[in-house]
């Protein structure tokens, strides 16, 4: 598809896709992002434009995904605008501790077999629904939840372990 192509087949979507996108998005700017990033998308993708039936319906899809992977990024966010700051009368060595936690944690995920791992990944930090993880890893549901709950009990259990260890040998 070329240029012209593209403005007559493409273009007149914008509208509709950022409509689309608004309803999805709490942000307006959010939004004209998400929009902006889909006609980009499809201008890298204009060459297999044809081989859909409905670029329309596939604009919509695309709308939807980045809109959906925004909103994940805005969480991830808010997670790490949450993690306690200096301001809020923490100290230095409180901060240090937090940071170390954190660092803990992540080591204890990625010592999981990968399975696990993707799916805590995706569900717990990334906030795909299990139907969408049965989706992407071509599991059932039932196995995402099942390998989700032996993930987060192992890590559960060793994070307590450790903890209990650094608790013993701080009282001697």
């Amino acid at each position: 598809m070329e240029l012209n192509e593209f403005k007559i087949a493409v273009l007149p979507l914008r509208s509709k896709l950022l409509a689309y996108a608004c309803k999805l998005s709490d942000d307006k700017e959010d939004a004209e992002d998400a929009v902006q990033e889909v006609l980009l998308k499809l201008w890298e993708k204009r060459y297999e434009l044809e081989q859909y039936r409905s670029i329309e319906a596939f604009s919509m899809t695309l709308t939807h995904n980045v809109c959906m992977d925004l909103q994940r990024k805005h969480k991830d966010m808010q997670v790490i605008d949450n993690l306690p700051d200096a301001t809020h009368g923490n100290t230095p060595e409180l901060l240090l501790e937090a940071k170390d936690e954190v660092r803990l944690i992540r080591i204890l995920i990625d010592s999981l077999p990968t399975l696990q791992r993707t799916i805590m990944y995706m569900k717990d930090i990334k906030g795909y629904e299990t139907e969408e993880i049965a989706q992407i890893t071509g599991c059932n549901a039932e196995a995402i939840r099942s390998n989700l709950s032996r993930a987060r009990k192992k890590v559960r259990d060793i994070y307590l372990k450790i903890i209990q260890e650094k608790k013993r040998r701080n009282q001697l």
